[in-house]
């Protein structure tokens, strides 16, 4: 006799963080600037690194702009606004040391990405080499991976609460985790275990916190029926989160990518996005790979896809264009790739046009993902293309 075998099923997982993790702060204080140069001058070259720890901040990288920004005062601004104002905790808003190291981009740097005009457009290359990967999947409304739109929409609701609802026992710092199950189908059935850990202040119990944060936190955000018995809820495991922020660990820009994207699903590059202009091709040729791909989902054409373009530095064009559609595709990768060369453009100037990536609208892009929201207004998120790519495939 044999036994019956189960069906076999993997996990998934992906982690966020809140406004007031390390991490995300330097990203948020780099967008900030970034936004700030943006709006005085479109034109703006910027490559802003942050760096904050205990009771400092710092600030280096280069800019060219015709702007003069106190970025002193916007870092301040933007820590005050993520909620570290209190004094004596290690790390706030009026009294940390800021120390600043910025100055002109590299004329070598210059000379690729400034191509001249075509004219009246101005040519731009590539400001880096490197490949950038968008991913979408049709597990979510967003066409995100459920796990790290789970993951990120638990972030962002342990922030809202901290400021909405009077929690004044929840301090910035915050991290959240949630792992899938998913079928041989590759479909999501259920979720295998849930991660809060929130900063708070010495005076809640840890009943009242667990409570609060499966009330006010877990339950409006995730679906009652992908939570079973076997469902495994952590609520700050260690039992203790108190000291946080840049008091308890080195934030640095950039380390927090796989939270910027795709949460451990589909590839990435390795160039991270904050503090970067769009001539940057890490940062605007990953928002275009994100374009294309959720439009090819979004038509119809597959139910999963991954968009590589590659760059090289001062090219106009991507030195390759890839799609892999994991087998889900209505038609051949191949064709799909030949397709959308003709439906969109990927020259750097293009891409930035289309995708209006001069507007100063950053600091909201360095937390919670840069992906998956659509209430934002990113033209990266919208899905224009689906008709003309399923008339022009059949």
């Amino acid at each position: 006799m044999f036994e019956r075998c189960e069906e076999r099923t993997y996990f998934v997982t992906s982690e966020s963080v809140t406004k007031g993790h390390p991490d995300k702060v330097c990203d948020q204080i780099a967008d900030g600037i970034l936004d700030a140069y943006l709006k005085e001058d479109p034109a703006s070259r910027v490559a802003v690194e942050v760096m904050a720890s205990t009771n400092t901040l710092m600030l280096a990288g280069e800019v060219t702009s015709t702007a003069r920004i106190d970025v002193v005062e916007i870092a301040r601004e933007v820590i005050r606004d993520i909620g570290y104002v209190e004094l004596g905790k290690g790390f706030d808003a009026d009294t940390c040391m800021i120390f600043t190291n910025i100055h002109n981009q590299s004329p070598d740097i210059s000379l690729g990405v400034t191509k001249g005009k075509d004219g009246e457009k101005e040519v731009l290359g590539g400001g880096d080499q490197g490949v950038m990967y968008g991913y979408a999947v049709n597990e979510t409304e967003s066409l995100m991976p459920l796990p790290c739109y789970l993951a990120n929409r638990l972030a962002e609701r342990l922030d809202s609460v901290r400021k909405t609802q009077g929690a004044s026992f929840l301090y910035p710092d915050g991290k959240t985790q949630v792992t899938v199950r998913y079928n041989q189908a590759g479909e999501p059935v259920g979720i295998h275990s849930i991660v809060v850990s929130a900063q708070h202040s010495e005076a809640v119990s840890r009943e009242v916190l667990n409570a609060f944060i499966r009330c006010m936190v877990i339950e409006p955000v995730i679906d009652s029926c992908f939570i079973t018995p076997e469902t495994r809820i952590h609520i700050n495991p260690t039992g203790r989160f108190v000291i946080g922020g840049p008091a308890g660990d080195t934030g640095v820009t950039g380390r927090k990518i796989m939270v910027d994207t795709y949460g451990t699903i589909g590839k990435h590059g390795g160039g991270a996005f904050s503090g970067k202009d769009p001539t940057k091709v890490d940062r605007s040729a990953a928002y275009m790979a994100r374009y294309v791909a959720k439009n090819i989902v979004a038509s119809g054409l597959a139910n999963r896809c991954e968009v590589a373009l590659a760059y090289v530095i001062g090219g106009i064009e991507p030195e390759a264009i890839t799609v892999n559609t994991f087998g889900t595709g209505t038609i051949s990768d191949h064709q799909m790739e030949v397709l959308v060369k003709n439906v969109f453009s990927f020259g750097v100037s293009d891409c930035i046009s289309k995708l209006k990536l001069l507007r100063p609208q950053y600091q909201k892009t360095a937390a919670y993902g840069h992906f998956g929201r659509t209430n934002q207004g990113f033209c990266w998120e919208e899905t224009d293309k689906a008709w003309i790519l399923r008339q022009l495939a059949f």
